[in-house]
This record gives structure tokens, sequence and C-alpha cells, in this order.
């Protein structure tokens, strides 16, 4: 048996030859590559896809005004910031080498471009990285639709595809400038093709799968899964492993390197880094607990929400064990670490809405004629199955992504605007954060090299030692009150959260600072407290 018969025989293993769905015994349309068009089926060009994705994706990014999570700014935007225009703040991470400089790259290039056109500009330093990782999330989106019609066929592509745009979360986060975002999209493309049934495709979807896990090196869990699994079924093993897999892995692992030992100025292995602190030490841990099974009971249902019992059905029904599999495999995996956080399985939530279009498939199966069933019409006097379904999948996804997106936690973005917008106008001089660490972007939105100040949340080696964020947390007035007597730097502007303001309202006055705007950030807890708005003092001049 040749390495590649697994992935052809997977093909094989789901239609028979009339096109009939062996597992579930559900007659769908045949496969796009094996089957004639059938007379009132509407057939959708891959290139038609992509560009309804691509202009979908870019509302979706310029829709997304929210503040998730610091990572979309601190560890991308932040540093490419200091890459192109020389300032900009590098985290603890970067000093340590667990970050590798091969993501924030790809925004150092758009930043050079704008840089070059002049068109360096509040709005667009704010809005024009998202829209780039749109185009990504576009590509993953298509993705999505191939590898659902690979595996499937194109009526369930659909339904997957519609079940990517209409889920809350992928909405809230693909377009957001993590690198989780974008290996999620390489993810997406690297199973496609190793899935496919020829050897130059399985080669190219491992050299995806090395690129993924340079970007991200936690990505190695999911492609160990996909990986065994057609070893252990392989003939030629050997062969596998010393021509293909090696030479390909090593050749993107040497280019990483190489990048990270110029950017570093010094001979970094990111990769054994990031497993150090990640796995080997708990370092991340540093940064909150969770139960080990949270991903399991709370995580990621609440990522997929009410496509959840969709999504199980699919599973059950296709009996698509092997990709269905990564979803537990991974799940599982990253339960046995301490600190969890959505993002980290968003590589997996496509693969789960694929089998939730799997099952809208099933309860909205074309009848004979190649139209769907118990279409609406005026006067029916009431909706079928799949039509309820549909509507109550947008009754509770869309409204959770826009107020997500437009809403909740908006004043971490719309400050560092209104002060980069007061900064052109020579309004700014410098800025204090006295707020929770990390609480908005940097100096890639500033866009001006002012003096900042934001208070540090560094781990320490000694667990027992707080960092200045959580010291000011535990005493706002007295932490804010030695800082201005034993510090040089004095601000002409803070900003805080409207939770500490009753701490600090009285200090502010004395040191002649008053309101100058207020944004509003959210409507329930954040962290610890209701941080319902956010609030800028600048100090007044006599």
């Amino acid at each position: 048996m040749s390495s590649h018969e697994n992935s052809s025989s997977l093909r094989r293993r789901l239609h028979n030859e009339e096109g009939e769905d062996i597992k579930s015994k559900t007659t769908f349309p045949c496969s796009s590559r094996s089957a004639p068009t059938k007379e009132g089926v509407l057939r959708w060009s891959e290139k038609r896809v992509w560009a309804f994705a691509l202009a979908f994706r870019a509302a979706n990014a310029l829709l997304v005004q929210t503040y998730f999570n610091p990572d979309e700014h601190w560890q991308s935007l932040e540093v490419a910031h200091r890459i192109v225009f020389g300032y900009g703040h590098l985290t603890w991470e970067w000093k340590e080498g667990i970050r590798s400089y091969l993501h924030p790259l790809i925004f150092a290039l758009l930043y050079r471009i704008l840089a070059f056109l002049h068109l360096d500009k509040p709005l667009l330093m704010a809005k024009a990285p998202r829209l780039l990782q749109s185009l990504f999330a576009s590509i993953g989106d298509l993705y999505m639709y191939k590898l659902s019609k690979l595996i499937f066929n194109e009526h369930v592509a659909k339904w997957a595809l519609f079940s990517q745009f209409t889920n809350w979360f992928m909405f809230f986060c693909i377009t957001r400038t993590f690198s989780n975002s974008l290996e999620t999209v390489l993810t997406l493309m690297g199973i496609f093709y190793w899935f496919s049934s020829n050897s130059s495709s399985r080669m190219l979807g491992l050299f995806i799968a090395a690129l993924t896990c340079a970007f991200r090196p936690t990505s190695v869990i999911t492609w160990l899964y996909i990986g065994l699994l057609d070893l252990f079924k392989m003939q030629s093993r050997i062969h596998f492993l010393l021509f293909e897999v090696f030479p390909i892995g090593g050749l993107v692992l040497a280019l990483s390197s190489l990048l990270d030992r110029w950017m570093y100025e010094s001979f970094v292995l990111v990769p054994l880094n990031f497993l150090k602190f990640n796995f080997l030490s708990s370092g991340g841990d540093y940064y909150g607990t969770h139960p080990w099974h949270w991903y399991f009971t709370q995580g990621f249902p609440s990522m997929l929400l009410t496509f959840l019992p969709h999504s199980l059905i699919g599973i059950f029904r296709s009996k698509e064990w092997r990709i269905s599999g990564l979803i537990a495999w991974v799940l599982g995996v990253y339960s046995f670490l301490g600190h969890k956080e959505f993002r980290f399985v968003l590589p997996v939530l496509p693969i789960a809405l694929m089998f939730s279009g799997y099952h809208l498939a099933v309860i909205a199966k074309p009848d004979r004629s190649g139209s769907e069933s118990k279409k609406f019409k005026p006067g029916t006097k009431c909706l079928s199955s799949g039509q309820l379904a549909v509507l109550f999948l947008l009754v509770t996804n869309v409204p959770m992504a826009l107020y997500m997106s437009l809403i909740h936690q908006r004043g971490s973005e719309d400050v560092m605007i209104y002060l980069s917008k007061e900064a052109n106008k020579q309004g700014v001089k410098s800025v204090l954060f006295l707020m929770p660490c990390h609480s908005t972007p940097y100096y890639s939105t500033l866009h001006h090299d002012l003096p900042m100040r934001f208070l540090d949340c560094t781990p320490s080696a000694n667990r027992a030692t707080l960092a200045e964020s959580d010291c000011f947390l535990m005493d706002p007035h007295a932490f804010a009150l030695s800082m201005f007597k034993n510090s040089s730097f004095f601000p002409s502007h803070i900003v805080l959260f409207s939770s500490e303001e009753p701490y600090l309202q009285e200090l502010l006055t004395s040191y002649s600072f008053t309101e100058v705007k207020r944004f509003f950030h959210a409507h329930f807890k954040v962290d610890r407290d209701l941080q319902a708005s956010v609030v800028v003092y600048s100090q007044t001049i006599s």
C-alpha cells in the first residue's frame, strides 16, 4: 500500500457509487467531483464562495470594535509597530524568547506599506490589521467549504458554511489579530490537503502543518493526532518519516529559527522555550486556572452555543469518528493545562461547525425534484423543522455576535483612538494607565512616540510576589499615592476604569486632574469588577 492510500480510501468510504451517504443512509446530492448537476440544484463555484466570504469577513472586521484579549494587540501588532516605527512595548515573553517573530512580521509588512503610502493615520492603524486578518479568515471559510465537500458533499458544505458564518464566536474572534486566528485558517487548509487523495497534496498539507506549528507550537497537538492515525495504517512508515515528515518539518523549523535568530540577534529556539514555559513549568497558570473539565462543560459549549446539539447529532449520525475524534483529542489534551482560554481551541471550532452543517443538511435535505422540501410559502401555516432550526440559530447567535463585537468591552479600543486623535492635536504629552495591565491597546493604536506607563504584571519566579497590577487592585489609593510621590514619571493624562474611580477621585483632584472624556465599556462584570466605563483624566495647568 502506498503511503497516501489512507486519504484515498477516506473518499471511497464516505460515498458509494450512487452518491448515497453510507453512514447515515440519508440521501444527499452526489459530490460535485463525481456527479452531474441535478436540475434545480444551485451549484456554488469556489470562486463565488470565496468572493462572498471575502465581503462577509471584511464587514465582520469593521464591525469588531471591542477588546477581547491583550494578545491580539500586545503579541502581534505592538511587536510589528516596534519593528517598523522603532517604538512599541515588548512584553516579557519577547525577552524570554518564547514567541516567534513569524506572526508579527505579517503585520509589520502591512505597517510598512501604510507608512510608505503615508496612510498610517489613527483610523487605518486601528482597522487595517483586522481587515488584513479578514482576508485570511475568508480563505479559512473557503477551505471549510472545500473540506466539508471533500468529506461529505456540496449540500453539507453549504450548511457547514452557513454554520461558520453565523456562529457568534467565530464572528467575534476570527478577524482579530490573534495567532490563534491564523492558526485556525492554516489548520483548515492543512487538513484539507492532508485528506486529499494524492501525494503532492499531502506534501503541501505537511508543509502547512509545519508552518502552523511555527506560528503556534501548540498546533503540534492537532497534527500529532492526524499524523499518528495515518502513520499506524501505513506500510512504509519509515519512508514517510524520513523522506516527508523530517525534511519538511526540519526545513520550516530551520527557516523560522533563522528568522528569530535575525530578529532576536541571538540564537533562540522558540518552540523549546514555549514548551518549557507552558507545559513543563505551567507558567501559564500565573494568569489564572480553570477546572480540568472547563473546555467540555463551559468553554467549548459556550463557543458553539445553540450549534452544540446540531454538532453532537451530526457527529453521531455521520459516524465520521476520525475527524470528530480530533475535537475530543484537542479538548482533552488542553484540559491538562491549568490555564485555559476560549481562543486556544478555536482551530477545532470549524470542525464542530462542519458537523452542525451535516445535521442541518439532514433536516433540510432536498427532495427528488432537486428543491428543498417544505419550502415556506406565503400563507403556509407553519415552518418546517429545518426552517425553525435556522431561525433559532440566527436569533440566538446574531444578537450575541453583534453585542460582543460592537458593545461589550468597547471602551478599551475607543479610548486609544481618542488619545491618538488628541495626540495629533498636540493635546497629549504623556499617559499613565491606572488599570489592570494590558487593559487597552498601546503604541500600535496610539501611533505617537509619547511617554506612556502601565502597571506591570510580569510573572515572578516567586509566586508569592505580587505584580504592580495586583498591588494596585488591592489598594488603588495607596498605590497611586506612592507612585505620584516616588516616581519621576508624571503624566498629562490618566486612564482608569470607573470601578477604581471612587478610590482615586480625591487624589486626582488634589493633583489637579479633571475628567475630560468617558467611554462606555461593559454592562456586566469583567474580571473582578463591573468596569462600566473607561475614564480619561487630564491635568489642569493653572
